[in-house]
């Protein structure tokens, strides 16, 4: 496997959660096969923008990690909402 030089590994994939290129890399290494198990072992995608920053980053990582082509790797979801909605336009009487 490719070595990540020190300032890669140093890199923020995830902002939000402040996750880092090498935290990634291991937990793929520790066995995180799906972007879905790196999210659940790191919280990489689970922030405010819930991975619209990271979750290309995140997928580019695993297909390196794992030899696959980036097509290959399985997509995860968003959770709802994927945009953040005001209470307010929630409220039945607006």
């Amino acid at each position: 496997m490719e070595e990540v030089d020190k300032a890669g590994a140093d890199r923020l994939i995830c902002r939000c959660e402040e996750i880092t290129e090498r935290e990634i890399r291991e937990a793929i290494r520790a066995g995180a096969r799906s972007v879905v198990e790196i999210k659940r072992w790191t919280r990489a995608g689970m922030g405010i923008c819930q991975g619209r920053s990271c979750r290309r980053l995140v997928e580019r990582i695993l297909a390196e990690e794992l030899h696959l082509r980036p097509e290959e790797v399985a997509i995860s979801s968003f959770r709802q909402p994927v945009r953040p909605v005001s209470m307010r336009s929630m409220d039945e009487e607006n």
